[in-house]
């Protein structure tokens, strides 16, 4: 969720202060970028996994105060609500066994996080959201006691100045209301880092908006909320209407939403984040005392404080990040499009998909984003999001003929975009036997099209027919979930419809 703040009070002086700072930080990005101020290539990746508290009867637990006392690690941080949890892994730089290395790790890290859980009857559950989850789960008194999210609900809160209202019309409907944000902690993602020069920027990014319907189609791990079967993935409609602090009024006048996919091809980093200080109101106007055009006056790197915190509060489904790390600015695309889980090997493989397929699509002599019109992308993204792997895609026609197709989205991903992911990874240096294997993951899912989200719709409908009530199949759906994560084979091969006769304790 961003930086660290301190909760408090904001006079009328503070915004135009606040707009004033954010304008001085955005003079102080072009005078970085222009006087070539950022750090070298260095390849580096890094990863990011929003995780869930669950009983041993697949409901939530609002427990990760007591679980991360008991973890007692940096690497793992609080979110959004009670039942959230997040494991930060260490940059690493693309290149030889990387992708191994990486699952490695990760595994450690859940496992133990998991053990330390058990000691409270809780447990880690990696799902785009919590098939359990209940209204009553996602008030503010369950929010986390993190000043930050407490301030972010209640400027969020007046802002909008009415109840939120979630609508979402998939397989089935749900329409209902919220007094607070804490619906928005439903959604658990994976965030891919890539830092990136300021050269390369736009083609990286510009790359990633291009994939991010593929990304969903074929990570989707989100089809149910509050009960109701809706979207394959769920998370971004749930994302934007719980965010989302324009009253209707605002939203027909056409006042773009805080969560976005953006509207055209960007040419620089300095776009996006101009964009966010011209379009988005802050929510949290602190100001930092470090002037930005003074410190490189005097030869040094400012923080642009403002100007991340701003950043922090637009929630962009690939967003620019600046940041410094030993006295040097650099920059990243921070790709937030895919849900968490379902296994490790899951999460390794849509990684090494995402950075192999940018890798390449950035190279292109022609790139694909001058091909294939902005709206069609953002459409893209929306038939993923509804329809998952069984989505349809308008892609650019190769060859000479030009113009744009209509393609089945397993079928794109496995004749076209999966060679260009193996050509890419092989231009970062990783190994063959990590590129193989990850990628095949990815081409067996296109193969029996299967993802976490097909496994779960279809494991529910078994129990119900079985005539367990949908309370019931939907506890058992998580439970055998959880069963299935932790014995780490890759979802496409879970077998569907077995459940034990009583919860696991």
């Amino acid at each position: 969720m961003g930086e660290k703040v301190v909760a408090g009070q904001f006079d009328l002086s503070d915004r135009q202060r606040y707009r004033d700072k954010l304008q001085r930080c955005l003079t102080g990005l072009e005078r970085l970028l222009a006087e070539k101020r950022f750090d070298r290539p260095k390849n580096l990746m890094g990863l990011e996994i929003e995780l869930n508290l669950v009983g041993a009867d697949g409901m939530p637990r609002m427990l990760n105060a007591q679980v991360l006392e008991r973890i007692a690690s940096r690497d793992f941080q609080t979110e959004l609500a009670m039942f959230n949890l997040e494991v930060n892994v260490a940059p690493h730089r693309l290149g030889g066994r990387v992708f191994d290395r990486l699952a490695e790790e990760i595994r450690t890290s859940l496992a133990y996080a998991d053990r330390k859980a058990g000691e409270i009857d809780a447990g880690i559950a990696m799902i785009g959201i919590l098939p359990t989850l209940d209204r009553d789960d996602l008030v503010s008194s369950n929010l986390s006691a993190v000043d930050r999210y407490a301030l972010l609900n209640d400027q969020m809160v007046a802002a909008r100045g009415e109840e939120f209202t979630l609508d979402i019309d998939g397989i089935e409907r749900l329409v209902c209301t919220s007094k607070s944000i804490a619906p928005e902690a439903a959604c658990t993602s994976v965030q891919l880092h890539l830092q990136v020069t300021p050269d390369r920027f736009a083609d990286v990014w510009n790359a990633a908006q291009a994939v991010a319907g593929p990304q969903i189609a074929l990570g989707a791990n989100a089809p149910f909320l509050f009960g109701r079967e809706l979207w394959r993935e769920s998370r971004p409609p749930l994302f934007q209407q719980s965010t989302d602090t324009r009253p209707p009024e605002l939203q027909a006048q056409g006042v773009r939403p805080r969560t976005w996919f953006g509207e055209r091809w960007v040419t620089s980093a300095y776009d996006l984040f101009e964009e966010n200080r011209r379009y988005y109101p802050a929510l949290l106007p602190i100001c930092d005392d470090e002037d930005p055009l003074e410190v490189l006056d005097a030869g040094g790197v400012p923080r642009l404080a403002e100007l991340v915190l701003h950043n922090g509060t637009v929630y962009r489904w690939n967003r620019p990040v600046y940041d410094v790390a030993d006295g040097v600015p650099h920059l990243r695309v921070e790709n937030r499009v895919l849900p968490a889980g379902p296994t490790v090997v899951d999460v390794i493989a849509n990684a090494a998909f995402y950075y192999g397929v940018v890798r390449a699509l950035a190279e292109e002599p022609r790139p694909v984003w001058t091909r294939l019109p902005f709206e069609a992308a953002a459409a893209n993204f929306d038939a993923a999001c509804r329809h998952g792997i069984e989505a349809r895609f308008e892609w650019p026609r190769r060859g000479r003929l030009g113009g744009t197709t209509r393609v089945d989205a397993a079928v794109l991903v496995r004749d076209e975009l999966l060679p260009l992911a193996a050509a890419g990874l092989d231009a970062w240096g990783v190994e063959p036997a990590d590129r193989d294997l990850y990628l095949g993951v990815i081409e067996e899912r296109c193969r029996r099209r299967v993802n976490g989200a097909t496994w779960q719709a279809a494991t529910f409908h078994h129990a119900r027919e079985t005539g367990l009530t949908r309370e019931e199949a939907l506890a058992a759906t998580t439970r055998r979930y959880r069963e299935l994560m932790h014995d780490g084979a890759p979802v496409h091969q879970w077998p569907v419809g077995v459940f034990e006769a009583t919860p696991s304790r």
